[in-house]
């Protein structure tokens, strides 16, 4: 980091920053305890923005450009200081120089789950972590609010404060959203995509920066919470038994002699379980036998029992299906 100023006695007569070092967000301007001389040159870079304070007040604020420090272009601190003849003599103020360029591939994550209210599962603890894009917007919020009166303040020192805010947002946007768990565990690209606007919304106003992008890179959740989300997709692709029989049927008949045996199976199999239904012997029979009427796994006979699809009553550890509410399933 280099600082340049040209002195003339005890005034300053060119304030600017040059920042060599990539990761300084503030950077206040050694002054050394001299004064600004009335015409002094202010020169502000690209991707800088510079701060006047005077007294703990916010003074004028100046973009890219050379400026010349004269009463018609420093109103706010001419109006601040009360000056009753202008701009004539020399002046003290603290500037402040911020960088407002992009700041990329910056990592945020939750230290303590996450709490989700989610439709179907209630509520869910999870944790998350990701990356994001931001840049300084609002020059005198971002001071009064993060970075403080900071000599130098740091991108480290940002994302160390930064931290539980982001996280904070984070939950509060992600609660906003309405975003099923299911969702959230799967989408991630979509879910930062649908983020950033809310995230923004916060962040903006309440520290003066803004994310250009927030990317959400994982969301874990308890392992009862996988598994019931394991479940969930098993019995989405499983759907109604019978239909899926009839449709295996089907592409077996149209399929020819290479599928006929998979079509005379499944019909056998219908036809056992008709059998099941016809014969006498218990009333009650097992997931298993249902599964082998069907020529289906027993786990996806359970799956649509849990799915509430199948009637059925649980006695201990497993299943038994009544031969009338499975002929009523059959029927369907």
């Amino acid at each position: 980091m280099g600082v340049m100023n040209l002195i003339k006695g005890e005034l300053l007569e060119i304030v600017d920053w040059t920042d060599e070092s990539r990761d300084t967000l503030t950077h206040r301007f050694p002054d050394h305890d001299k004064a600004i001389k009335n015409g002094a040159q202010l020169i502000v870079r690209e991707s800088q923005r510079a701060q006047f304070v005077y007294l703990g007040e916010f003074g004028d604020t100046f973009g890219p450009g050379r400026h010349t420090l004269t009463t018609d272009n420093i109103p706010v601190l001419t109006r601040l200081r009360s000056w009753k003849y202008g701009l004539d003599s020399p002046f003290k103020a603290d500037i402040y120089f911020l960088n407002t360029r992009l700041f990329t591939g910056n990592k945020w994550g939750t230290t303590n789950p996450v709490m989700m209210r989610d439709a179907d599962l209630g509520v869910v603890r999870a944790r998350a972590f990701g990356t994001y894009d931001f840049r300084i917007v609002d020059p005198k919020l971002f001071l009064k609010e993060v970075a403080g009166s900071d000599g130098d303040f740091t991108l480290d020192e940002f994302l160390e404060t930064m931290k539980s805010r982001i996280v904070s947002v984070f939950g509060s946007a992600l609660a906003s959203a309405n975003i099923p768990v299911l969702d959230v565990a799967s989408r991630y690209a979509e879910l930062g995509e649908a983020l950033l606007p809310l995230v923004n919304s916060s962040v903006v106003s309440k520290y003066g920066v803004q994310l250009a992008s927030f990317i959400v890179e994982n969301v874990s959740v308890p392992s009862e919470v996988e598994q019931a989300i394991d479940k969930r997709s098993s019995m989405a692709a499983v759907g109604n038994l019978n239909d899926y029989v009839k449709f295996q049927m089907a592409q077996g008949m149209e399929k020819g002699s290479s599928s006929a045996g998979v079509a005379a199976e499944l019909a056998v199999g219908l036809s056992i379980a008709q059998q099941i239904m016809q014969a006498g012997g218990p009333d009650l029979i097992s997931p298993a036998d249902a599964a082998r009427a069907l020529g289906v796994p027993e786990s996806d006979v359970v799956a649509v029992i849990e799915s509430g699809e199948m009637v059925a009553k649980k006695i201990g550890t497993s299943y038994r299906i009544k031969r009338s509410d499975f002929q009523n399933y059959l029927s369907r």
